[in-house]
């Protein structure tokens, strides 16, 4: 089990007291999505559902809506209708779009979930043959920037940059919006316990005890940082 997973998994039942900026990204992400009439949706990396829960207030053609997660916990929180059909899969594993239960769908989205691609290239162009219509919010290596910088670590996701690059290498058609979020805190301990507990840090281990020490000192900023790069493509 990979740490990404691992981690989802690991704090599945508290996820949604904690993710504060995942519920606002998908909030904004529903939004953008123009009304239409989609018969089939996928959702990949769909976590507890907060996007079908926003979309299913807003379009009511919904035949079957497809939620892919690599957790199984998670899964079990995402609401389950008569339109949900639910899939356990990794969209970093090869054959992954095997255990999909149809190739083409009217409507293809992500939302916080991307970021942690292995391999952006492989994910977004097998990502790009399941619709033609594809619209994600995914996080950029600008999140937790002053955090990265005071601890003197390299962030584990890509950049808005190469997000960008890599999707137009796969759609014809591609616009792209940069939002950013703050979220306060009381202290450097409750923000590295929300970092840990909402599945921001993916599972990295990135920092060494030392390296706590030295925010709990110096770290700046009495907030967190968030980069989203929200996505419209088409083919």
């Amino acid at each position: 089990m990979s740490n990404v997973i691992q981690e989802f998994s690991r704090f599945a039942h508290q996820y949604d007291h904690y993710n504060i900026i995942q519920v606002q990204v998908a909030k904004i992400l529903a939004e953008k999505i123009p009304l239409d009439n989609y018969s089939t949706v996928l959702d990949i990396g769909c976590g507890s559902g907060e996007i079908f829960r926003k979309l299913q207030k807003k379009i009511k053609t919904f035949e079957l809506f497809v939620v892919l997660d690599s957790s199984e916990k998670m899964l079990e929180i995402h609401p389950q209708t008569e339109i949900v059909t639910k899939v356990c899969a990794n969209f970093n594993d090869k054959n992954f779009i095997d255990a999909l239960p149809l190739k083409q769908y009217d409507l293809l989205l992500s939302s916080s979930a991307l970021q942690w691609s292995n391999d952006l290239d492989f994910t977004v162009g097998k990502l790009s043959t399941l619709s033609n219509r594809f619209y994600a919010a995914i996080f950029t290596s600008g999140t937790f920037k002053t955090l990265h910088r005071t601890a003197n670590i390299n962030s584990p996701i890509y950049s808005a940059e190469k997000l960008q690059e890599t999707i137009l290498e796969y759609y014809n058609d591609a616009s792209f919006v940069l939002h950013h979020y703050t979220l306060d805190f009381d202290s450097v301990r409750e923000m590295l316990q929300y970092i840990k507990k909402s599945g921001v840090s993916g599972g990295e281990k990135k920092l060494s005890y030392r390296q706590i020490k030295y925010l709990m000192e110096k770290y700046p900023l009495d907030h967190l940082e968030f980069e989203v790069l929200f996505v419209d493509a088409k083919n």
